[in-house]
Formats: C-alpha cells, sequence, structure tokens
C-alpha cells in the first residue's frame, strides 16, 4: 500500500513556504526602495489637500510613501508599528477627512495588526523548520499542525485588522472627495498566504490522521499472514502423510 504521508508533507511544506514568502514581501514592504518591495502598499489615496503631505500618499507597515515617476514607492524613515492614522501620519487635521479627527481606532488596528504579523511569521517560519520531520514521521506532522493552526490564528487577525482598517479609511477618502485605493498586491498577498496556511494545516494534520489508518490496517494484514502460514503448514503436514501412506501400502503389496 502506497504512504501518503510524505506527498501531504511535501504539499504542506510548499503551501507553508509561500504563506513564509508572502508574509516577507508584506513585512518588508516600505523598509527599502527596491523592486518588488517599492511596489506593495496597503492604500494609495490623494492627499494634495494636505499642508505638508505628498500629492499621493501610500501606507505601509512601516511608513507613509510618495510616489515617483513610475508608480513605485518612495519611502523616507521607518518606524516600527506604523499606524495608519492620517492626522497624526501628517501632523495636522486640515485636509484631512473629517471621520478621521478625535478617533484612536484606525492607530489601534494598525498598531496590533504590526505585533500580530510578526508572531504569524515566527510560527510560520518554525512550521516551515519542522515541516520536514513530517516527511519521517507522524509527531512531525502534528508539530507542524500546530505550529501552522496558531501562524493562522495569527495572521487571521492580522487579515481581519487590517482589511477593517484601510476599507474604512479608503470609503472616508472617498466620501471627502479624494481619490483612494486599496493596493491590490499587498492584500492580494495578505489574503493568500491566509490561505496558504489554511490548506498546509489540515494537510499536516491530515497525515496524523492517515498515520492511524495505517496503524490500524498493520495488525490485520500481520493476522492474515500468519493464518495463511499455518494454513500452508497444515497442508505440507497432509502432504506429507497422504505420501508416507502410500509408502507403507507399496510395502505390503
Amino acid at each position: 500500500m502506497v504512504n501518503a504521508r510524505p506527498p501531504l508533507a511535501l504539499i504542506s511544506l510548499i503551501l507553508t513556504a509561500g504563506a513564509v514568502l508572502l508574509l516577507f514581501f508584506l513585512v518588508l514592504a516600505g523598509s527599502r526602495n527596491h523592486i518588488p518591495l517599492n511596489q506593495i502598499f496597503f492604500l494609495r489615496a490623494d492627499t494634495s489637500s494636505i499642508k505638508g503631505a505628498p500629492k499621493l500618499s501610500r501606507w505601509t507597515l512601516w511608513n507613509v510613501c510618495d510616489t515617483d515617476g513610475s508608480g513605485h514607492n518612495v519611502c523616507g524613515d521607518v518606524h516600527p508599528a506604523y499606524p495608519f492614522d492620517p492626522p497624526r501620519n501628517f501632523g495636522t487635521s486640515q485636509g484631512v477627512p473629517a471621520s478621521f479627527n478625535g478617533t484612536h481606532k484606525f492607530f489601534y488596528l494598525t498598531r496590533f495588526a504590526f505585533a500580530f504579523i510578526l508572531i504569524a511569521l515566527f510560527f510560520a517560519v518554525c512550521s516551515l523548520v519542522t515541516g520536514i520531520l513530517a516527511l519521517f514521521s507522524r509527531l512531525g506532522g502534528a508539530l507542524s499542525g500546530l505550529l501552522a493552526a496558531t501562524a493562522l490564528f495569527f495572521h487571521s487577525l492580522v487579515a481581519a485588522l487590517l482589511t477593517a482598517a484601510y476599507v474604512i479609511g479608503r470609503n472616508y477618502f472617498r466620501n471627502n472627495h479624494q481619490d483612494a485605493h486599496l493596493g491590490v498586491k499587498a492584500f492580494a498577498f495578505l489574503w493568500t498566504a491566509l490561505v496558504c496556511l489554511l490548506l498546509a494545516t489540515i494537510l499536516f494534520f491530515s497525515i496524523l490522521a492517515t498515520g492511524r489508518r495505517e496503524t490500524t490496517r498493520t495488525p490485520r494484514t500481520r493476522g492474515l499472514g500468519f493464518r495463511n502460514r499455518r494454513a500452508n503448514r497444515d497442508r505440507g503436514s497432509f502432504i506429507e502423510t497422504e505420501s508416507q501412506r502410500r509408502v507403507v501400502k507399496d510395502e505390503y503389496s
């Protein structure tokens, strides 16, 4: 019977590696002005009416960036857990949609998301490392599944918090007659990583279930083998007895 554990483990490893790669892109976007990192952002908005702001601003996890003639991010200093909070980001409320003033929900939503995405990335990397053990043992599959599930939990929080913050923020800009769009690459990476972690978690735990089925089948196979060997011995003894009887008859005849 074909062992299903190695194929399941390999697919799980590929999915986990894909999620880790996408999470790294999200975390590093805005930290360097190099392709592809300078093409990833969560929100782009027209901020030409805000004093001291770029004409077109793009928000990442590290900063708010300007854009060049090629449509790439031009980011300055990086700040860990940089919040999406236009009045705080630009140091003024003039020209900022009034809905952003007097609220701290965007500040907390994006700050917590930064912490959670780092935690999700840590557990995803751990799951990728231990996933190698899943190629050889059920225990490795169970451990990798547990780590992938933890990464999935925290990344689900990240996806929910960032989607809520930037979708509401986009609507606030649009309601104030300022053009705004979500970053397609950032949100595609965000939700694709979530799907990859979900599938990897299911497959890692499937390795554990597959191992149990194989364990329950093995004793039956052994029992059948024992009964077959015993039947062969009995058949051989019967043949030997018949042969001896014929020899005795031939001697007396």
